[in-house]
Order: C-alpha cells, then sequence, then structure tokens
C-alpha cells in the first residue's frame, strides 16, 4: 500500500487490524481503532480553536497518552507538533517558544511553574495534561470534548511539514529541525528494515517521547502494526518487569540505561527469552559494558547512528561478536552505512578524504530533514552541496565502519543526551565573579562522557560547588558540570580561539582526580 502521509499508517492499522492493540499505557491498553478515533477528536478539537493547516501546536509532557494522541492528530489533519524538552529550565523553554509560535501548548500538570511564565507570550490556549489545571488553562479532557464530530479535517501533503523537533546548536540557540510527512514515511520504512521489526513484535519504549529515538521507533513499529508499550520514564526495575511480563521482544536504550539494567541485582536469573533486538543509540556502548549486556541478554544487540536531521549507520545484530581482535574493535564502531544512506568523509572544502583519515561525517538520504524553522542560514550551511554536514568528525576503515572521534562543533555526549560546550559556557560566563570559562567532555565509564568546566575566575573566587549552582538556575541540570577546576588563564590558538586540545591534555587527570577526590563533581 502507498502512503501518501504518515496519517494514512495510522488509517491502514485501524482497517486492517481495528482491535489488535497499539498502545500500552501501564493498565491502559489502546486498540489502532481507538487511537484512531481520539487522534480524529483531538484533530478536530485543535481545529475548532482556530489551528489552520501547518499552524504550531507545541507539547511540553512526559510519555502520555496525550501526548501520542496530539501526535496522532498532526499526522491526521496537517498541523505541525512542535517538540518541548521537559528538562529544559524556564528560557530555554521560552526561547524555543519564541521559535515555534505555536497556537497550542499541550504541558503536564508537572510542569505547571514553567508553563506558566509562558502566560502572555502569544500562546493563546493553554491545555493541561492530568491534574486540575490552572485559571489560565483548560483540562484535556475538556478540550477533546469541544470536538465536533462533523467537522471535516484539514488534508496534509506529503511534503508538509508534520514535527518540528528541537535541538540546540553549538551557539546554544535552539533550532527547530523541519520532518515533513515524507522524511516521516522514510524513516517508518527505515526503522522497520533496520530492526526487522514484524506484525507481532511488542516494542517496549521509555525515552522521552520528544526525542527523534523514541519517534521513530514508534513509527517504525506502527508502520509494521506492531504493539508498543510506553513507560513515563525510567525505572531499571519496572523495565525488566515489563520485559518478562509483557514478552517484549524490541526494546530502545541509552547506552546508560544498559548499564543500569544490569546493574539490578538478581538481572543474571530473569527470563529475557523473548528479547530480539535491544537497540542502542545516543553514543557507542563502552566494549565492557556490551560484552556483559550480551552475556545477560543474548545476541540481541543493534545499533543506531543518527541525529533529529537524519538517519546514517547500522551495526547489526550479527555484527556483535566478540570472536577476533577485529571483531572487537569495530563494536567500538556505529557501524555502516544504513541501506539508503550514502555516507562520506569530508574536509572542509567538502573533499571526500582518504579511507582512516578524519573528516565532516556527511550524510544523503531520504530521512534527511528538510532544513530549519525560520533560519534559512543554518539550513543552508547544513545541507549544500546536497549533503549533510553533521558537525561529527569520524573516519571509516576499509569495510566502511565509522568511527567516531569528536564532534567538530564540541558537542558532549553524556548518557545518551546531546550537550554543546558553548552552551554551558555562555551559562557559567554570565556568573559576575567569572572571567572565562571553557567546558570539555571528560570520558567517564558510565556517563560516556561527563561534562568539565575550566573557570577562570576574579577575586573572591567562587567555589565548584556554586558555579555548578549558577549553570543549574540558568540550563537545565543534566547539562551542568560535574566536574570545575579553576586554571590562570586559557591556552588560545592564533586564530583567538580555546585550544580544547590541549585543555584535555591538561585537565584529564586534574578532573579525574577531582571527581575521585569528592573536590568538585556535581551534586547528584
Amino acid at each position: 500500500m502507498e502512503f501518501a502521509t504518515v496519517g494514512d499508517v495510522l488509517r491502514r492499522n485501524a482497517a486492517a487490524h481495528p482491535d489488535k492493540t497499539a498502545f500500552v499505557f501501564g493498565e491502559t491498553r489502546v486498540s489502532f481503532a481507538g487511537h484512531l478515533d481520539r487522534a480524529e477528536q483531538v484533530a478536530r478539537a485543535i481545529a475548532a480553536a482556530g489551528v489552520a493547516l501547518q499552524d504550531r501546536v507545541a507539547v511540553m509532557s512526559r510519555n502520555t497518552r496525550a501526548f501520542m494522541e496530539v501526535y496522532a492528530g498532526a499526522e491526521l489533519s496537517g498541523y505541525i507538533v512542535a517538540t518541548v524538552n521537559f528538562r529544559l529550565a524556564a528560557p530555554e523553554v521560552q526561547r524555543i517558544v519564541s521559535i515555534a509560535r505555536p497556537r497550542i501548548l499541550f504541558y503536564e500538570a508537572a510542569f505547571e511553574p514553567v508553563v506558566e511564565t509562558l502566560v502572555g507570550s502569544g500562546v493563546q490556549l493553554f491545555v493541561a495534561i492530568g491534574g486540575e489545571p490552572a485559571a489560565w488553562a483548560v483540562s484535556y479532557e475538556d478540550f477533546v470534548a469541544t470536538a465536533d464530530p462533523a467537522q471535516p479535517l484539514a488534508s496534509p501533503d506529503i511534503d508538509d511539514i508534520l514535527h518540528l523537533i528541537f535541538t540546540s546548536g553549538s551557539t546554544g540557540t535552539p533550532k527547530g529541525v523541519m520532518r515533513s510527512h515524507r522524511t516521516e514515511l522514510a524513516v517508518c520504512n527505515y526503522f522497520a528494515t533496520e530492526i526487522e521489526m514484524q506484525p507481532e513484535d511488542r516494542l517496549l519504549l521509555m525515552m522521552p517521547v520528544f526525542h527523534v529515538g523514541h519517534r521513530f521507533m514508534q513509527l517504525g513499529g506502527h508502520f509494521r502494526a506492531a504493539e508498543i508499550h510506553v513507560q513515563a520514564d525510567f525505572n531499571p526495575r519496572a523495565i525488566l518487569d515489563t520485559i518478562e511480563r509483557e514478552r517484549i521482544t524490541i526494546t530502545h536504550l541509552a547506552p546508560t540505561m544498559v548499564k543500569a539494567l544490569l546493574d539490578v541485582p538478581g538481572v543474571d536469573a530473569r527470563d529475557f527469552g523473548s528479547l530480539k533486538s535491544i537497540v542502542y543509540s545516543g553514543a557507542p556502548m563502552p566494549v565492557p559494558h556490551l560484552e556483559h549486556g550480551m552475556r545477560v541478554f543474548g545476541d540481541v544487540f543493534l545499533q543506531l547512528y543518527g541525529m533529529s536531521e537524519g538517519s546514517a549507520t547500522t551495526l547489526h545484530r550479527h555484527e556483535h561478536r566478540i570472536r577476533t581482535a577485529q571483531d572487537r574493535q569495530r563494536l567500538a564502531s556505529v557501524g555502516r552505512a544504513s541501506r539508503g544512506v550514502a555516507l562520506r568523509i569530508a574536509d572542509r572544502a567538502d573533499r571526500a578524504v582518504p579511507i582512516g583519515a578524519v573528516g565532516e561525517v556527511q550524510l544523503r538520504a531520504p530521512t534527511i530533514m528538510k532544513g530549519y524553522w525560520n533560519d534559512s542560514e543554518a539550513t543552508v550551511a547544513a545541507l549544500h552541496g546536497g549533503w549533510y554536514h553533521t558537525g561529527d568528525m569520524g573516519r571509516l576503515d576499509e569495510d566502511g565502519y565509522l568511527y567516531l572521534v569528536d564532534r567538530a562543533k564540541d558537542m558532549i555526549i553524556s548518557g545518551g543526551e546531546n550537550i554543546y560546550s558553548r552552551e554551558v559556557e555562555t551559562a557559567i560566563a554570565s556568573h559576575p565573579m567569572v572571567e572565562d570559562v571553557a567546558v570539555i567532555g571528560f570520558p567517564d565509564a558510565y556517563w560516556g562522557e561527563i561534562v568539565l568546566a575550566i573557570v577562570v575566575a576574579r577575586d573572591p573566587a567562587p567555589s565548584a560547588e556554586t558555579v555548578i549552582a549558577h549553570c543549574r538556575s540558568q540550563i537545565a541540570s543534566y547539562k551542568k558540570p560535574r566536574s570545575v577546576v579553576f586554571a590562570t588563564d586559557l591556552p588560545r590558538l592564533a586564530s583567538g580561539k580555546v585550544d580544547k586540545v590541549a585543555l584535555r591534555r591538561a585537565f584529564g587527570r586534574t578532573a579525574d582526580a577531582a571527581a575521585s577526590s569528592g573536590g568538585s563533581p556535581a551534586p547528584a
């Protein structure tokens, strides 16, 4: 069957499998027919509120049924869903809303204090998911009840935008990644094919649904009419219980989550015979953790490397083996170009470099974004020459395996979360007693990397704890440094830029000693 929009997948499933379970939210099971019915109600209520084709609505919520219904309404009727990371600080949320300019903001009641700062910002309607709504909001169920069953739904085009997935750039300015129905249909096929999803599969998802990882897995699963189990957040013991009880076949985890599951007492004695795939992404998994995982869960691991802007590589299940030294080495890679993906390593002049040389990872694929919302300069920079310029630095071996070696924009990956050093530097530099600051990633056995801040302080110098607390007040807590060291100055290149290679060389051991001694790690 040919699909013109993502909404056609939803309609196909409701027609072909009306009573089959589409979603499981705790004790609540929702059929494909039931999901379509609710999605149509939500879409009609949104239309009744004055939202037209390609207008934006925003969602700030954990993994709730309501979030999936708002997504599905957009699939059917053509409004755009702008995602808001609920872990962000109020100024960050305000910036995203000022860029997306949504007509409606759906928010989970737990995040009301941050959302209240948006009253008067131009958002026309606030809809509270769960709990008693504030005086300036309406409850989700009351809102859905305003739907007029006779109201026709708008019909989106395949090149209309479905999502604005927000991500922070190296300057700290959020960018809305425009993903169309066309790109998301390609995502449906990509994930379903690479992971070999089948209608009988049961997927367990707990990554935040504002992340493309969760959303893409859900789209791929429903492309195959599979059953999706959604958990609101990550609880290692509950995840293991669900895998056993529901006979889960596929799940998606960041490497740190895999480590947390392996640390649950008694994990070796559990029954994971139903599992066929543990998909991990965000960063390569430390090989010792991967070996442990393979002993406990079996030959089920599959790695996908990509980003909000598009998909890139796969390290398949059959490639997760340790028979030779080469096998072990390749476990540190992110695999080879996935089906339908063209990949090259290029220099600053966009010329392909030889095998083994380091350069920027560049991609061509049907899953690549349309561009950045209202940011033509960033779009041209990212997509010029017909290639998506990832900003990631890597090298290819003679068999096409990709090894990531650095990020051109100094991005830090901690626990599967992307953290941009410039954004953290800006937050720390706003403290009145900070003269200068540079932020780098430091290897960590659990998180993959932690944020290390090197600070040049004014007199009197703030403590490391003060710097961390100030940073937490400016940006999301997970972005704060976990270690702070002080220096008299920062090394610079001839261009005047901070020499971060020299910083990593000079302060790596210092940071390790400080963290191990308890001198300056961030509070939990």
